[in-house]
């Protein structure tokens, strides 16, 4: 990249945003700060309703100090209503029909790149930048690729897997070479207000990182969703009643209030009935799924090509290799060339050759033999 090009970076108010910053106006980027606001932490009235960091005042006052002991511009720019439409009713209706939804894909691909390139436009600014922890291959202009971040233990690419080719032909992200204490190295050095910030691990709208009460508060009782229903075996047969969907995922051990043998397992949610089958852990092994709302970042035809596909079926999953299937419908079926323990509807596949992400798509099922 030129030097003196304009860029527009997210800021978080963490410490890994603050860095991005401070690395691109370094390396001579002319860059404007900008922190997204897609979350109230307080109620009208001026009560904490929420003490998540993120979108917090304390957040976006770190941020603008950030940018101001860097000398560049920032703004804050409102963003709940298309956070709101975009990312949390799809995460709540994802539970209400026994699925495991992960909003911050959602987040990145729908509101937080859409927005910020939006608004990059406005400015007349070509470039983005934010602190996830990946890289981009540019060796082929016109089809830009994501890879894994150099840290193993920090890279996110997996979220990353919905973003288009025009989104990454702008992106900078100038942490993927990094590990997290070189970042937090660097922003001691530079003395940045935000350096010893703890990471959040929590979903940023839940309060307490607690999503049952939090969906509870957002919906009314009732189609087996939050008004109960049974728990069953592989067979079909009543074991106890339960609270509602929305209180389990696939793979859930704790909190189910059924003790028997052995443990059991959420095994799948159907939500048309509200039953919930239970299994023991041997039972828990799928091997493969099925996938929709496909996005791929190379051409479809070179899958066949490549021989070494690893896939990620949730954030923090180690991987397993695989085969893929894609069917003309726009669906895939993904074979693991070993068992994995609960696949859950709703959460994303993300596809693997070496470190290059292929691209991915949401788990319509799991299946256990075929």
């Amino acid at each position: 990249m030129r030097k003196n090009e304009r860029v527009l970076v997210a800021m978080s108010g963490g410490v890994d945003s603050s860095v991005a910053l401070h690395l691109l106006v370094e390396q001579g980027y002319d860059a404007v700060g900008v922190t997204m606001k897609l979350w109230d932490s307080r109620d009208g009235k001026g009560n904490l309703i929420n003490d998540s960091y993120c979108c917090s005042l304390e957040a976006i006052n770190n941020a603008k100090l950030v940018c101001e002991a860097a000398d560049v511009p920032h703004y804050t720019v409102d963003f709940r209503e298309e956070f709101r439409e975009k990312v949390v009713n799809n995460f709540t209706a994802e539970y209400l029909r026994g699925r495991t939804p992960n909003p911050c894909i959602r987040c990145n691909s729908d509101v937080r790149w859409s927005a910020l390139l939006e608004y990059a436009d406005e400015l007349g600014i070509e470039f983005i930048a934010t602190g996830h922890y990946a890289r981009i291959d540019r060796s082929q202009p016109a089809r830009p690729t994501i890879q894994k971040g150099l840290d193993p233990q920090k890279d996110q690419s997996y979220v990353l897997w919905r973003l288009n080719r025009e989104a990454l032909s702008r992106t900078l992200f100038p942490l993927g070479g990094l590990t997290k204490p070189e970042v937090r190295k660097i922003a001691r050095k530079a003395n940045l207000t935000t350096a010893d910030i703890a990471e959040s691990q929590e979903i940023c709208f839940v309060p307490n990182d607690n999503y049952r009460t939090f969906i509870e508060s957002e919906t009314a009782q009732g189609n087996g969703a939050n008004g109960g229903g049974r728990f069953v075996t592989p067979a079909g047969e009543t074991v106890a009643e339960h609270r509602g969907i929305s209180h389990y995922t696939v793979g859930q051990r704790r909190g189910l209030g059924v003790s028997g043998a052995e443990p059991v397992y959420v095994q799948n949610i159907e939500a048309n009935s509200g039953d919930i089958t239970l299994a023991p852990r041997r039972s828990m092994f799928f091997s493969g799924c099925r996938l929709n709302d496909l996005n791929w970042h190379i051409d479809e035809t070179d899958l066949d090509m490549l021989k070494n596909l690893t896939v990620l079926i949730r954030y923090n999953h180690g991987g397993v290799s695989c085969g893929i299937t894609l069917s003309e419908d726009g669906t895939a079926k993904v074979k693991f060339q070993e068992p994995q323990f609960a696949v859950a509807p709703g959460q994303s596949a993300v596809i693997y050759d070496d470190d290059r992400l292929l691209g991915g798509g949401i788990i319509t099922e799991g299946f256990l033999n075929e």
